[in-house]
């Protein structure tokens, strides 16, 4: 059976997909490519703590990098199979060259992709803001929801 959790405070809501999300680095991200197909891929994920907002590096001029720019419409998806945590997050993604969000997130790990690191030309970060999220974490729970994270987040609706 489903739970139902989107009446609960956005701070909830959030803590929740922050727990879900930790420890898990890899998300599948889907988008839409030119010809309308889902494509998806492994990217790794950019923060330690989640706010609503998911980041990742990848080059500007990259596949994912034009089909967020066509269609900002995608689907993060983490999975922990050790102990059955599965999450779904969709929302809206953006391409940004924000230069102070890249030396915050930036790590040497991401050498082996950008060997300049802050200084690869065409490194970019994609910035997706969840406006929904879906997870289970049990093996006998149902699915629950998470609904309305951006507009709760902006609007200060469901803030406890």
């Amino acid at each position: 059976m489903a739970q139902q959790v989107a009446d609960a405070p956005i701070a909830e809501q959030i803590a929740k997909v922050a727990k879900l999300i930790e420890g898990i680095d890899i998300a599948m991200m889907t988008t839409v490519d030119e010809s309308g197909e889902l494509h998806s891929r492994p990217m790794s994920t950019q923060q330690a703590d989640f706010d609503g907002t998911v980041w990742f590096f990848a080059f500007s001029d990259s596949a994912v990098a034009d089909d967020i720019r066509r269609d900002a419409r995608v689907n993060l998806g983490y999975a922990k199979q050790n102990d059955q945590t599965y999450l779904s997050l969709a929302g809206r993604a953006e391409v940004s060259f924000d230069r102070a969000k890249m030396e915050e997130l930036y790590s040497p790990m991401l050498e082996a992709w950008f060997p300049q690191g802050l200084e690869t030309p065409g490194i970019a970060l994609i910035k997706v803001e969840a406006a929904s999220a879906h997870y289970w974490d049990s093996p006998a729970s149902g699915v629950a929801q998470l609904i309305g994270l951006v507009k709760a987040k902006a609007t200060g609706q469901g803030q406890p």
